[in-house]
């Protein structure tokens, strides 16, 4: 097997998601900032290293000052019309998420998904879709992609188990923080003011 520094495989990474972001649709865009926006307030969630990503964001949430909650932690309040579920999930098939997406639906919630599938579970009920990564290493069952492909360690990419699509996603989240930074006009002391002070 080639060895490659790890300078070069974060070039390549890099100009991968550079390439992905000019692929990236203004209007999906544009229609999940108003979701955001619009909500009375954000759940976010995601499995696996996903799941991480959705942490970051909804942390990034409250520091605009938005009402941000991570589903399926202690401190989450129930779900109503007016909220809005973010949903970061690479096949939009992973069962758990799905389950999830399906059940806040039908409360009467909005569905967002940041996925590399938009024919997908989630894809099929969700109200705004973004698709930041579309080529994903074929599985044989999209609904287990989680509880098994992660655990298993089956891949074949650069950039194994997913990782230019949570890297790109998480990277995307950042942006649209910045993007309603500008569109809010809250500043970074604001950002500031929010961020834990009791460590």
């Amino acid at each position: 097997m080639k060895n490659h520094p790890v300078q070069d495989m974060m070039l390549l990474m890099a100009s991968k998601i550079r390439a992905i972001a000019n692929t990236i649709s203004d209007e999906e865009v544009e229609s999940f900032l108003r979701e955001l926006l619009a909500a009375t307030r954000i759940y976010v969630m995601g499995a696996g290293r996903s799941g991480l990503v959705a942490k970051a964001f909804a942390m990034r949430l409250m520091h605009l000052g938005l009402q941000s909650y991570v589903v399926g932690e202690t401190i989450t309040p129930a779900l109503g019309k007016g909220d809005v579920i973010v949903v970061f999930s690479g096949s939009g098939e992973t069962k758990t998420m799905a389950d999830i997406a399906e059940t806040a639906k039908g409360i009467g919630a909005r569905i967002c998904l940041i996925t590399s599938r938009k024919d997908s579970r989630i894809g099929r009920i969700a109200d705004c879709i973004v698709v930041v990564e579309s080529q994903r290493d074929a599985v044989r069952d999209d609904a287990a992609e989680f509880e098994i492909r992660q655990m298993m360690g089956e891949h074949k990419s650069f950039a194994p188990l997913g990782t230019l699509f949570e890297t790109t996603a998480m990277i995307f989240a950042d942006a649209v923080i910045s993007r309603l930074m500008e569109i809010t006009k809250t500043d970074v002391e604001q950002l500031r003011g929010r961020h834990v002070n009791i460590e």
